[in-house]
């Protein structure tokens, strides 16, 4: 098997580097050019020139691409050169609205398309343990499967394209949920002046206990937000979610007060940080808070 990857991005990067440790890795693209040159030489892997000439030698394509159109955009350079019986495997987080459109041009060139959004964070990424939430053909996802387990530890298939996306917008309402509740209650017991490092370990250990808590909570305490999920990324992403609430004239009250929080981060120029940063805002309620 010989897959392509398109989009070496924080999370692209390091899950095309290991596509490249289990001997799947043919190809790498991505649009800046030097940025695929410095992979390519660092892997020995080709660098192809465009997208069109990596889906002729490809039998998986694997993209982590930012936006909606970005995907569409690298669907219209695939098709024309595509193999027929290729799948695309598509790892950016996208409306599954434009999941369903990618599968329906690619079909018209007898190629496959699963919806494959991550979750993990980058650290995931460079570990190959990535949750992926799969919609698509069952007979395309055992032909990617290879793929998909040199990227990831839990691979679930959710139903037809489209079920994929439908679950990581599940999954980033819920982040934004945990990312406010943390924040806010860590900022909470810092003006209470507890001892933040050994009540994080207590909280760890109880019902309160989570990811984010055990990981982001003690960097975001001393006013340091390693990058895992960039603010600017999860704000695309919510607004995904808050479209497809809408379809059923639904207004999600975590959402729209994390996209609140958000554009106000992104006042801020903090856009680019992790979105830990939001124990900014949080610290800021309190008299003398600062983070």
């Amino acid at each position: 098997m010989r897959a392509g990857f398109i989009g070496l991005g924080a999370m692209g990067r390091p899950m095309a580097i290991n596509l490249h440790k289990a001997g799947l890795l043919g190809s790498i693209w991505n649009r800046t050019p030097a940025v695929a040159a410095s992979l390519a030489a660092q892997l020995g892997c080709d660098q192809a020139a465009d997208p069109g000439s990596m889906a002729a030698e490809s039998d998986v394509l694997v993209s982590c691409v930012s936006r909606d159109q970005d995907v569409l955009e690298v669907v219209d350079a695939l098709t024309p050169r595509i193999r027929p019986g290729a799948v695309m495997v598509d790892c950016s987080t996208i409306s599954a609205s434009t999941a369903r459109e990618a599968a329906s041009r690619l079909s018209q060139a007898g190629a496959g398309f699963l919806d494959c959004p991550v979750s993990g964070g980058t650290e995931g990424a460079k570990a190959g343990t990535l949750s992926i939430m799969v919609g698509g053909d069952a007979d395309c996802l055992e032909q990617a499967r290879p793929v998909l387990e040199a990227m990831g530890r839990t691979i679930v298939h959710l139903g037809p394209v489209g079920a994929g996306q439908a679950a990581k917008a599940t999954n980033q309402i819920m982040v934004a949920g945990i990312n406010q509740a943390v924040t806010e209650a860590l900022a909470f017991a810092r003006a209470h002046q507890l001892p933040m490092v050994d009540l994080i370990t207590a909280l760890s250990g109880g019902a309160a206990g989570n990811w984010f808590l055990s990981h982001r909570g003690p960097t975001m305490v001393r006013g340091e937000f390693p990058l895992g999920f960039k603010v600017d990324l999860h704000q695309k992403d919510l607004q995904i979610c808050a479209a497809m609430a809408a379809e059923f004239g639904v207004t999600l009250p975590v959402v729209e007060s994390t996209l609140r929080d958000y554009r106000a981060l992104l006042a801020q120029e903090n856009g680019d940080e992790d979105i830990s940063s939001l124990f900014r805002l949080k610290s800021a309620m309190f008299p003398d808070g600062s983070a």
